[in-house]
């Protein structure tokens, strides 16, 4: 019944383009969502109707909502990426959870 884009986290995603190294580890790990241009740099991709071609975003700073189904894979993404350049945030207070400007909660763990 639903398309997996229908169930979103509440995520969006946006790569910047000055910092990736065209690795293409996000193409991988998240091929709906990411994909590199023919200028070798990788671009996040507006949801799509299954069945069709999602549309690739060029514009800098472009973001796309991250599906459900899909956020361990844009996760990991953001994790493994060389170029530290993919950032996933929440779309109603724009804060980074995951990539290199990510708000990193307390670790009680590891206390001085």
């Amino acid at each position: 019944m639903g398309t997996q884009n229908e169930q979103v986290t509440g995520l969006e995603v946006w790569i910047d383009q000055e910092l990736c190294t065209g690795d293409g580890i996000c193409a991988q790990y998240a091929p709906d969502v990411f994909e590199l241009d023919i200028d070798g740099l990788a671009y996040v991709k507006a949801p799509a109707p299954a069945g069709e071609e999602a549309e690739l975003l060029t514009v800098p700073g472009a973001t796309a909502p991250v599906p459900l189904p899909l956020l361990n894979d844009v996760v990991d993404s953001a994790r493994e990426c060389p170029g530290e350049c993919i950032h996933v945030r929440r779309i109603s207070d724009r804060t980074e959870v995951h990539g290199p400007d990510a708000v990193e909660a307390p670790d009680a763990g590891n206390a001085p």
